[in-house]
């Protein structure tokens, strides 16, 4: 196990439509690094995850995101599936919690969907992410450039595209929430 990560928590927004391999290989690898990793969702028990459209695995959340504040981490993640940031932009307390990390200069990693959050926190205005494609009008219509990379990092901002970029995704979040 590596150590780069000892002492930081890591909040993890999520809730019922999470792609599941995009909360639980972001989960893994910043367990592996000494992290310590916590489920963030809009109500308390567990949520429902997804493999695409299909149910997959149920997760326990630790804490309701209006139990907790950005002060309590020191990194964010955002991970996608259509339904989960679908449900968390049209929650005020978890675009709030994503608002404060950003203007906090905290490092947030988000994946496929997951910048729909962002868009919605209103904190996209001259950055440069990459995305599931299909959010390509909404980030430039919040200002951002979009890119078509793996992985892209917009100084504390780590973005990628899809599953398939998990393990790029996955070593750039940890090399960015390490400093």
């Amino acid at each position: 196990m590596s150590t780069r990560l000892r002492g930081k928590r890591v909040a993890f927004l999520a809730t019922d439509g999470v792609e599941e391999v995009e909360y639980t290989e972001p989960r893994k690898a910043v367990e592996a690094a000494g992290g310590i990793a916590e489920l963030i969702s809009l109500k308390d028990g567990d949520i429902q995850a997804v493999n695409h459209l299909d149910k997959a695995g149920t997760y326990h959340v630790d804490h309701t995101v209006r139990e907790v504040a950005a002060a309590d981490y020191d990194a964010l993640v955002l991970p996608g599936g259509v339904a989960n940031p679908d449900f968390l932009r049209a929650d005020a307390d978890a675009v709030r919690f994503v608002r404060d990390f950003v203007t906090a200069d905290k490092p947030v990693a988000a994946i496929c969907h997951g910048p729909w959050t962002l868009i919605e926190a209103g904190v996209l205005n001259g950055r440069t992410l990459t995305s599931w494609p299909s959010l390509r009008t909404d980030l430039s219509n919040a200002g951002a450039t979009w890119v078509d990379e793996e992985v892209f990092v917009d100084d504390r901002l780590v973005t990628s595209r899809k599953p398939d970029d998990l393990p790029a995704f996955c070593e750039a979040m940890v090399d960015r929430f390490a400093h």
